[in-house]
């Protein structure tokens, strides 16, 4: 009979990870620790060692803060109970995260307390890590794919797609490891179960476009709301909706008035679509993204909501039909396809176009109507879940990114009170650490400058006289000015004149925009100012 893993294991593991900075090593040490685990055991492995607990699918949060882990750790005795095993360190998380209602504070604590009073001070380390999501071993998706692909001796792009079209690399580890990689071929779309969304790159000018794209493009109002996935089954008797955001996280309930267009408006027996949920006021006009997010966030007196922030639905993409999986046709077909099942009221405003001139009458009409931009799509591509490429491209005027919050600074004369100076970061996706590139306290109202404040103190790790340090949760869009060298930060980089947008609370942190993106969004800002002859790059660095 087969003992079950202790977690001490995965604690040792972890200082392994923690004390090489070679990816090839940490992935031949999460190959060789997953091989050894039992069936059961994988799945829970793979997301503690991500600091997810959870997979991106499931809606439980622990939702335990720094103050309240302290104040277990300074109680808690020693146990003469057994050691813990991986498994039961799950049970345990699950259990806290699903603790509610009335006495739900104590149970939380008392279940974290039998945690904690079962651990060496290693194994405390990195159950506190855990508990935050914040590892510090520099094994993101990308390296633990890696690692996932050795342990089932398959190719890196077969568990890359394996994990993009299941959302959930640790199922992936699971069914490779247990049926092996005729199993990860088998993966497909399928109805009911989210897929990472496939992702644009920024461009500048139509030309970069046109020229990428062999001389003709679709055009698509690029809308200021948030990214829906919406599956839909008909049944003999009856017919089943979900919706998913762009997390993956169900938001069903919060968008009743979107179910009943998937039920009506949309001719088909079984169907994925995409588009973006769009608040607007009375006339029509499209209303600022925190205004949707109410309806996010709201699962209560729901037909209330909907009278004060009315959505619309523009669709621009369909995924599977029928019982098929189209992401692997062309986007003409997908398009002609959705325009030939869908209300024509539901479609993204839409032009395919060969010359510029179009092309900016387009960007100009979308912006008169309020909207952010426009998308630009190549007419050949096929749909690339998770990946970010020049097959789409987005084009806005304001440059913006969406950075995580890694820490506040307390306010003072008329912010006194608040965590108001925000420390904003890009994400390494190869060591998955967040990487500060600046500060800023602009752009936001007293009200949400109150809503950070709360919220952040909720995700607290540490903090001194001036400056909390939270977990990564919160993303925000952010404008700027210019890209600058930096030696200020580990990033390298600082952001000139960064203002905030908008609170992004449709993107998960591990959707922010990576340092590498940055590193080319600086590239490309120099070749711009040395074509006006703003001097080399020695000298602009120089200057820095």
């Amino acid at each position: 009979m087969n003992h079950p893993t202790p977690f001490s294991t995965l604690a040792t593991l972890c200082q392994q990870l923690e004390g090489t900075t070679k990816k090839l090593e940490k992935s031949a040490l999460i190959s060789g620790f997953l091989q050894k685990l039992q069936p059961d055991e994988i799945a829970p492995a793979v997301l503690l060692l991500l600091g997810k607990i959870f997979s991106a699918t499931d809606s439980r949060t622990l939702n335990v803060s720094w103050r309240t882990l302290q104040k277990v750790e300074a109680q808690v005795a020693k146990s003469k109970k057994a050691p813990l095993s991986i498994l039961e360190v799950h049970q345990h998380f699950a259990e806290i995260a699903g603790a509610s209602g009335k006495g739900s504070r104590q149970r939380k604590e008392e279940l974290l307390a039998d945690l904690l009073a079962r651990v060496s001070a290693t194994e405390k380390k990195y159950l506190v890590k855990m508990s935050f999501g914040e590892m510090q071993h520099g094994v993101a998706e990308g390296v633990m794919q890696q690692g996932v692909a050795a342990a089932i001796g398959a190719e890196l792009a077969l568990v890359r797609r394996a994990a993009l079209l299941l959302g959930d690399i640790a199922e992936v580890a699971r069914l490779g490891l247990t049926k092996g990689k005729k199993a990860l071929e088998k993966i497909s779309l399928h109805i009911m179960r989210p897929i990472q969304p496939m992702l644009a790159e920024l461009s500048e000018d139509f030309e970069e476009v046109f020229k990428e794209h062999g001389g003709q493009t679709a055009f698509e109002y690029k809308y200021d709301g948030a990214r829906v996935q919406i599956h839909c089954a008909r049944k003999s008797n009856s017919t089943e909706v979900k919706i998913f955001s762009r997390r993956l996280s169900e938001v069903t309930p919060s968008l009743p008035e979107l179910v009943e267009w998937a039920q009506t408006k949309i001719a088909a027996d079984s169907f994925i679509v995409e588009g973006e949920a769009v608040a607007v006021n009375a006339e029509g006009k499209p209303l600022p993204f925190q205004e949707l997010m109410r309806r996010f966030r709201r699962v209560h007196q729901i037909e209330e909501t909907m009278k004060e922030v009315p959505v619309r639905l523009h669709l621009f993409d369909l995924l599977y039909l029928d019982g098929q999986s189209l992401i692997d046709q062309p986007y003409q077909e997908r398009w002609q396809r959705l325009a030939g099942i869908c209300d024509k009221s539901l479609l993204a405003d839409r032009i395919v176009a060969s010359e510029t001139n179009a092309a900016e009458q387009f960007l100009q009409q979308a912006m008169n109507a309020g909207h952010e931009g426009l998308m630009a799509k190549d007419l050949t591509s096929v749909y690339q879940p998770g990946s970010r490429g020049k097959k789409w491209f987005k084009i806005k005027p304001a440059e913006t990114l969406d950075l995580a919050i890694v820490a506040a600074d307390w306010g003072y004369g008329r912010r006194t009170g608040w965590l108001s100076n925000y420390h904003l970061a890009v994400r390494d996706s190869e060591t998955g650490e967040f990487l500060v590139i600046g500060k800023t306290f602009k752009g936001l109202t007293d009200a949400q400058f109150k809503w950070m404040t709360e919220n952040l103190q909720k995700l607290k790790i540490s903090e001194t006289n001036y400056t909390v340090h939270v977990r990564p949760q919160i993303v925000v869009e952010v404008a700027y000015n210019e890209i600058q060298r930096s030696p200020h930060y580990k990033s390298n980089f600082a952001l000139r004149f960064a203002r905030i947008k908008r609170i992004r609370s449709d993107k998960a942190p591990e959707q922010v925009d990576t340092i590498e993106r940055l590193r080319q969004l600086y590239e490309k800002q120099f070749e711009r100012k040395g074509e006006v002859g703003h001097g080399s790059r020695k000298d602009h660095e120089a200057y820095q």
